[in-house]
């Protein structure tokens, strides 16, 4: 084995990457989310998205964490936007001011329903009605904002069949997205098939995998399966035992997410999305194990209090 390791190791091309997180709820978790920012910060991810909660319920949290990723740091912030619960009007401003303070990537969504996943859905009457309308409305007003739409290698859970899903991924490529990020997946082999059925619908920008670390795998299989994702029994064996150990439930997930990563390299792709749950330690390993290195370039570069008082000021999204 301490053979092949180092070949492995070798062969690889050292990945382009990017890190998802989610807007904190309390005090506690944004120090959190701000030591987690700091510690991956260095790798020089190419972006970092912040999420938007079901039907928009994190809001105004998401864009001060956008916000503050845009004053405090130099990485480039992706908002994530949904259509849900809010008028075309209400949206297109939030998209006009994510513009005003610098923001030039968007991830644009459909949105889970108010009640989570699984709750009957219903768009805003005055709304977009679809994540492809929503991708129009941005790139026509502003065509200097790059969007990154969603990509389901099992498809998503509520479409009626695998070509209505690669439509609906299709009608989002022709209203101007230019990279797809897709749900978390375990079986590398769902993403090749996936990625052969977009590419015989003529489809070709990049598919970006979606990396999920188990920090917790209890907790994440629950999540994930609400969303359509397989958990297969292999991956569900190796964390048998250590419900009670979490120490060794964090060397096994690291193991298997790069070991994912890898296997995914090895077959020519060249770019990750990780979902990082606000948590660096694995993704950190993960990215060391594939060989990126933190570099300088991307510290905190700590804005003057009068630009964040600008950015801040700028960002009064509520009226």
């Amino acid at each position: 084995m301490s053979e092949t390791i180092p070949a492995t190791l070798g062969a690889l091309k050292h990945p382009a990457i990017s890190f998802e997180f989610f807007p904190p709820k309390t005090a506690e978790m944004e120090k959190s989310l701000w030591e987690t920012i700091n510690r991956l910060a260095p790798l020089t991810p190419n972006f970092v998205s912040v999420t938007y909660g079901a039907g928009g319920s994190t809001r105004e949290r998401t864009h001060s964490t956008i916000a503050r990723i845009l004053g405090e740091t130099e990485l480039l912030p992706a908002a994530h936007l949904t259509c849900v619960g809010a008028a075309r009007g209400e949206i297109d401003d939030v998209v006009a001011r994510y513009h005003e303070v610098g923001v030039r990537h968007i991830v644009a969504l459909r949105g889970d329903p108010p009640g989570g996943i699984g709750t009957p859905f219903s768009t805003h009457p005055d709304g977009y009605q679809t994540s492809a309308g929503l991708v129009d409305g941005i790139k026509k007003r502003f065509p200097d904002i790059e969007v990154s739409v969603s990509a389901y290698p099992e498809k998503h859970p509520e479409s009626p069949s695998f070509d209505a899903d690669i439509d609906g991924l299709k009608a989002k490529v022709d209203a101007g997205a230019t990279r797809a990020i897709t749900q978390v997946f375990f079986d590398n082999d769902l993403y090749f098939r996936y990625l052969d059925r977009v590419r015989a619908h003529g489809i070709d920008i990049p598919i970006v995998p979606g990396i999920m670390p188990m920090h917790n795998f209890k907790q994440a299989r629950a999540f994930v399966t609400r969303a359509g994702t397989t958990v297969p029994d292999w991956l569900a064996e190796k964390f048998d035992g250590l419900d009670d150990d979490a120490e060794t439930r964090k060397l096994v997930a690291a193991t298997v997410a790069a070991g994912q990563v890898q296997k995914l390299n090895k077959h020519g792709v060249d770019t990750f999305h990780f979902y990082t749950m606000n948590r660096a330690d694995l993704v950190f390993a993960i990215c060391h194990l594939l060989g990126i290195r933190p570099t300088s370039a991307h510290f905190p570069k700590f804005a003057r209090p009068s630009q964040l008082t600008a950015l801040r000021t700028s960002e009064s999204y509520g009226h």
